[in-house]
């Protein structure tokens, strides 16, 4: 082959896409309490979580490199006993808004019955459908449910299949052999603010127009403020009452806390600009169900 020709090849090798996986998730464990000097066993961990995580796939969608869903994990390991690790563990994950180089949050919550057991070397592989461990478990629930909270704010309800994954996990966990502190996350009725309430919430018909607001709030709101802010800014503003009447009908439910989690401090930056009558009926909003942040709320006033 010429010169030319190679070139010419190696031109249109690197033009066609290269498809990844869906997520682009950053894994961190805090080892801090635990006193001994064999810390590899927590880079394996993490090596193995961000490796199952990152390389499995999960939907039948194909992502660029650039489309995948950045999220990141944060361990704290509270004690370690024959192999069962007891742990608190943070998630985040976020968007980019449409035209702007500003990334969204779409979830922040903490789940602290984050319990396994593991040895060093390990295989983490997740079998659909099957029960294997309680940490390929958990790792999956949330890697469906970060994949459907990212679709639920492209698309209206665009969530659903994955949230009817975490479904099926939560569904298979309750039924499984494991250890007794791993049990603890997965039971409805033992928490209002535990996996298993969270994907009720999500999958309850009742939340339904949450999730529609969900939509609007990220396609109608935040992606047109940077066309225009006036609109995009009242769009928001408009659906906010949602939250309200959802946590009106059911107080302190899991998933209206979640979403305020994630966004109380965009929402008192996005109606520090806003009109007087939206700054009004937003703080109203937020202090009736959130009146923890008050502090941050007075912003607006």
């Amino acid at each position: 082959m010429s010169k030319k020709g190679y070139i010419g090849l190696l031109v249109c090798l690197l033009s066609i896409p290269i498809w990844a996986q869906e997520l682009k998730c950053n894994v961190s464990i805090n080892s801090d309490k635990i006193q001994g000097s064999n810390k590899q066993v927590f880079e394996t961990l993490k090596s193995s979580i961000e490796e199952y995580m990152n390389q499995n796939r999960w939907t039948n969608m194909t992502f660029s490199e650039k489309e995948k869903i950045e999220c990141s994990m944060q361990i704290i390991v509270t004690s370690v006993e024959e192999n069962l690790y007891t742990c608190t563990m943070q998630l985040q994950s976020r968007r980019p808004v449409y035209g702007t180089s500003y990334t969204t949050p779409l979830i922040n919550f903490q789940d602290q019955q984050f319990n396994f057991t593991y040895q060093e070397y390990d295989r983490i592989e997740y079998q659909q459908n099957t029960f294997t461990t309680n940490l390929t478990a958990m790792l999956a629930y949330y890697c469906y449910l970060i994949i459907g909270y990212d679709m639920d704010s492209f698309s209206r309800l665009g969530g659903t299949p994955y949230f009817q994954q975490c479904e099926d996990v939560v569904n298979a966990c309750q039924s499984a052999s494991m250890e007794g502190t791993e049990q603890t996350g997965w039971k409805a009725f033992e928490s209002n603010r535990n996996r298993y309430a969270l994907i009720n919430n999500l999958m309850d018909e009742a939340f339904r127009k949450y999730r529609e607001y969900f939509y609007t709030y990220h396609r109608l709101g935040l992606d047109e403020m940077q066309a225009n802010v006036t609109n995009g800014r009242a769009r928001i503003a408009g659906g906010i009452s949602v939250l309200r009447d959802a946590n009106r009908a059911r107080p302190a439910t899991y998933v209206i806390n979640t979403f305020l989690d994630a966004k109380a401090d965009e929402l008192v930056n996005i109606f520090q600009q806003g009109t007087t009558d939206e700054k009004k009926n937003v703080y109203e909003i937020l202090i009736d169900i959130d009146p923890t942040r008050q502090n941050l709320y007075d912003k607006l006033q």
